[in-house]
């Protein structure tokens, strides 16, 4: 008979698993997107609409798939999700005009949205005081984008782009087979059958969850829009081949997904808010300088004029994406631990809003990256965005959390204050 630890670990594997075969198919546009775009002969708004309309039926079908999840289980969702995309991905190779490919794709998103299944599924398996490691865990699954870094541009590159969707179509139905298998359900993890949509919805007028919201838009949303648009940065930016632009974008996107389980572990043991706390700091200041656009001037010296060029080499530029990848994989973790400590029973529906959220900002990043590039010229101009909506996070804190915890180690300094 299997023991309740062999099933933890089972479940917590599989998951693990599954999520990181979805993870990689919702980011498959992020490498055969570039040959379609020149195939297509696609603008930089266009190909930023193409790379992220899977994205968005993944954010959108978070909060359903949460809702279900507490109310039939992670097991048989989780399996009917995975199946449910096989075929999508398989007519990948067939589309040949522009809106074949959004239509297909957001078919194919609905990949993304198999977080909000599997986190609440592996947490409901552990105690609370591991809640944040198994999540971290699971999250960990985010590696699936550094994955299709590593294997789809070798695919394009010997068999044609269209070979891609024809390898992981199989994969998706082998793993979605795979997790039948090896995983359990146990009933007493739903929510009672008398728990209406209305109260489950009830979380949306909590403005707690819309500053979690807040948080995750820029630590995942930030994290899929970067990985998403890497690697055509990396090609354009620096003139690489496909193939090392990918290897590259994935040292942005092996750390942002596999730390994740570090980023829980961390949580348990000093908190959700001082792990996002410094989360939010590290990206702000890495932001900050990757914003610098390429920039060429004249001093006019004693000697006659001298003219400077500054800008990130390619070095400098992925070690500031890798600091940002590990900040946003800490991150990622720690704001699913504020939900687990905070909402530890209703964790599919938090999830799932905030799942949806963040998954939003993954869907709109991409897309306002590639309008401020068409506008502006500047390519630098992605990073100047996300920089802000950072410092929105930064400020949001500092009023709701940071204050308030100064409030209450310092009561009597504040009421003086306020004398």
């Amino acid at each position: 008979m299997t023991t309740h630890p062999q099933k933890q670990l089972s479940v917590l594997a599989m998951s693990t698993l599954a999520f990181t075969v979805c993870f990689a198919v919702w980011m498959m546009f992020a490498v055969i997107g570039i040959p379609i775009k020149e195939q297509l002969g696609l603008n930089e708004t266009q190909f930023g609409t193409l790379i992220a309309t899977p994205v968005l039926t993944g954010s959108l079908i978070r909060l359903p798939l949460g809702m279900w999840t507490d109310r039939f289980g992670g097991r048989i969702v989780f399996f009917t999700l995975m199946l449910a995309t096989v075929l999508p991905i398989w007519l990948i190779e067939y589309a040949t005009r522009f809106w074949h490919f959004l239509v297909i794709g957001l078919f194919v998103g609905l990949a993304g949205g198999s977080f909000s299944v599997g986190i609440a599924y592996c947490a409901r398996w552990f105690e609370k005081g591991r809640q944040g490691m198994a999540m971290g865990v699971f999250g960990a699954g985010n590696s699936g984008a550094a994955v299709t870094k590593l294997v789809a541009p070798a695919i394009v590159v010997a068999y044609g782009w269209t070979m891609v969707p024809q390898v992981y179509a199989v994969a998706m139905l082998v793993t979605a087979l795979l997790f039948w298998l090896f995983t359990y359900d146990d009933p007493a993890h739903r929510v009672p059958s008398h728990v209406s949509v209305k109260e489950q919805l009830r979380a949306l007028k909590d403005p707690t969850v819309w500053k979690y919201c807040q948080y995750y838009s820029i630590v995942f949303g930030g994290y899929v829009a970067l990985s998403l648009w890497m690697t055509k940065y990396y090609v354009s930016e620096y003139g690489f081949d496909l193939k090392v632009a990918a290897f590259l974008a994935a040292c942005f996107s092996l750390p942002g997904g596999v730390l994740r389980a570090v980023g829980g572990w961390m949580s348990d043991r000093w908190g959700a808010h001082r792990v996002t706390w410094w989360v939010l700091w590290v990206s702000w200041i890495c932001l900050f300088i990757l914003s610098y656009p390429q920039t060429e001037f004249t001093v006019k010296t004693v000697t006659g004029s001298q003219t400077f060029h500054i800008y990130l080499s390619p070095e400098v530029f992925t070690a500031l994406m890798f600091t940002v990848g590990v900040a946003f994989a800490f991150g990622k973790a720690s704001v699913f631990k504020y939900i687990s400590d905070e909402y530890p029973h209703n964790i599919g529906v938090i999830s799932g809003i905030v799942g949806l959220v963040g998954g939003l900002g993954g869907f709109l990043l991409p897309i306002l990256f590639g309008a401020l590039v068409d506008l502006t010229g500047i390519r630098s101009s992605a990073f100047m965005l996300m920089y802000g909506v950072v410092w929105v996070s930064l400020i949001w804190m500092y009023t709701t959390e940071v204050r308030k915890m100064d409030f209450i180690k310092k009561p009597s300094d504040a009421l003086d204050n306020l004398e």
